[in-house]
């Protein structure tokens, strides 16, 4: 199996829309009551946190890449 970088953004972005999609599922099937309202600060909250992850994670790996010519 091939190997990847891991990419923390992606991992929380992932997380945040799963939680979204069991709090709709939870909903459908009967076992909570969530108001429909609020899915969008959590989705959005969500993918914000992504991507100051993602902004941080890039930084990070910039700062430490050697700096060799191409």
């Amino acid at each position: 199996m091939l190997r990847h970088e891991f990419q923390p953004g992606r991992l929380v972005a992932g997380t945040v829309l799963t939680l979204a999609g069991v709090m709709y599922a939870g909903d459908a099937g009967g076992a909570w009551e969530t108001p429909w309202f609020v899915i969008i600060p959590v989705v959005t909250g969500g993918l914000c946190l992504a991507g100051a992850v993602a902004l941080v994670t890039g930084l990070i790996r910039r700062r430490r890449e050697p700096d060799t010519p191409r």
